[in-house]
Order: structure tokens, then C-alpha cells, then sequence
């Protein structure tokens, strides 16, 4: 993805407060992703949750980073992180990877911003900004994510459970749905036979506290075969120079000097 590219995505993200990368991910990845998602939901007897936010016929397995070398290869995917990084900047974090199979009959998510959690006032610069990889087509049937156009610029978060209009963002097999944390948007119906699987590859600033605690969730001896840049996401960098040193070094430093899980602070742990 240009320069021009990247650009035309964080045009309409700033006005729309979202965007749609089609053909982002080839058929190569999106095969052993969906092949390694179906093993991981067998051999983890993954069943539904019991509330109305993550569905009671919808899977989901979280901290995928932790199940397999072909999850690394999601969060600094070139189709997408460039267009993350400027919505937040490059010193952005993993809030968050997980999946999302939303089976035949689920009811519609109740309608939410990313960001509600965050004690700010609104409208403000992103704090998070988020991903769906499509694994399968997403349809007004299915379950696609249901978006509402610029309320990314809207004085408050959604009422949560109120109805609210909204729209189906529909995309076919491969495309990736980026959008700004205060949008205001949930997963669909599935009033099909089939199952809308797709990834959530959520993100946040530097400054703000990650979804899913990586440091702890994230064993360090895996952590030390990832990438300096999946590292610098997991939140093993320092932003801005300062915040999430430990004594004035990089995690990342202490991170590889050490010859076992004994070499930071997982003694105390």
C-alpha cells in the first residue's frame, strides 16, 4: 500500500470514521488463518458466551498471539498497520486480538463505541482504533458489522441497548473494516445457515491501557521470537521516549539480554 493509498483510508476515516481495505489479505493466509481457527475452537472447546455483548452463539478465542507463529503475521500486516498508525501514531499498541464466529441465529450486538470505557470528553483525538478481517463474506445477512456513519463525531457514546439506525458494512472474503474507536457500531443478525468468521485486530495509543494485558498473557521466551516491531506492539517499547521504561531502559533491552523468564520481573511474579 502507497503513500496516496494510505492516505484516501485516513481521508475517510476522518470523515466517516471508517474504511474498507478489499482484496487486503491474499487467499494464502486466509486459508491457514481460517484452518487454525477451527483447529484452535476444537482443541479448545471453545462454546458460546451467555450475554448479549459477545453473543450466545458466537465464538471467540482471545490472545490469538499465543496460539501459533501464523497470528504474527496479523498485526503488522502492510494493508492495515500503516493506516492504523496514522489514525494513532507509530507508537500505537495491541489492544487486542481475537476472533469472532458469529454462528446461524444470533441476535444483533448492542450498539457501542470501543472507546466508552475511556473517561473523556468527546468528541477527542483517537485513542483506539480497530480491525475486522473478513475470513468470510460479510453480508446484511450474515452478521456483517453494523456501522453508523460519523458518530465518531458525536458529543457521547451510544445509550447502551438503545436501537439506533445503522448500516451494514459489507465486504467480501479478504477485505479488512478499519474504524475509528468512537464509532458507533456492533455485530449483526446472522439470519443465515452459515458462520460470519472474522478477526478482531484492535489497537490502541501508546498511552492508554490495552485491552487484553499482553505483558503477562504473552510468555516472554514467545515474546522473544516475535519481530522488534510485534514487540514494540505487544508493549515491549517505550512512547514517546518515557512512558514504559523501566529504569530508563526499554522493555524490549531487558527483554532480549535475559537468558530465561527470570531475567525482569517475572521472579516477583
Amino acid at each position: 500500500m502507497d503513500a496516496t493509498e494510505v492516505a484516501e483510508h485516513l481521508d475517510r476515516i476522518a470523515r466517516d470514521g471508517y474504511t474498507i481495505v478489499e482484496d487486503a489479505i491474499d487467499d494464502t493466509l486466509l486459508d491457514e488463518l481460517n484452518a487454525e481457527l477451527a483447529r484452535l475452537e476444537r482443541e479448545l472447546n471453545v462454546v458460546p458466551a451467555t450475554n448479549e455483548f459477545e453473543g450466545s452463539k458466537t465464538l471467540r478465542v482471545y490472545n490469538l498471539l499465543v496460539h501459533g507463529a501464523v497470528w504474527q503475521r496479523v498485526p503488522v500486516h502492510e494493508s492495515v498497520l500503516p493506516i492504523v498508525e496514522g489514525v494513532l501514531d507509530p507508537g500505537c499498541l495491541i489492544s487486542s486480538l481475537s476472533s469472532i464466529n458469529i454462528g446461524p441465529g444470533e441476535t444483533p450486538q448492542p450498539i457501542h463505541a470501543d472507546d466508552m470505557l475511556i473517561p473523556i470528553p468527546k468528541p477527542h483525538p483517537p485513542t483506539v482504533c480497530n480491525s475486522m478481517w473478513a475470513l468470510t463474506d460479510f453480508t446484511e445477512k450474515n452478521g456483517a458489522t453494523r456501522i453508523i456513519p460519523g458518530s465518531h463525531l458525536a458529543d457521547s457514546s451510544p445509550n447502551y441497548g438503545q436501537h439506533y439506525d445503522s448500516i451494514a458494512a459489507e465486504m467480501p472474503r479478504g477485505s479488512v473494516l478499519i474504524w475509528h474507536g468512537s464509532l458507533w457500531h456492533g455485530g449483526g443478525a446472522n439470519r443465515t445457515d452459515e458462520r460470519r468468521i472474522g478477526i478482531a485486530m484492535n489497537y490502541c495509543a501508546g498511552y492508554i491501557r490495552q485491552q487484553e494485558n499482553q505483558q503477562l498473557g504473552i510468555p516472554p521466551a514467545l515474546v522473544r521470537t516475535f519481530s522488534p516491531r510485534l514487540q514494540e506492539l505487544v508493549g515491549y517499547g517505550v512512547y514517546n521516549g518515557l512512558i514504559g521504561h523501566i529504569d530508563k531502559k526499554s522493555p524490549m533491552q531487558l527483554l532480549n539480554e535475559g537468558a530465561d523468564d527470570h531475567s525482569m520481573v517475572w521472579d516477583a511474579v
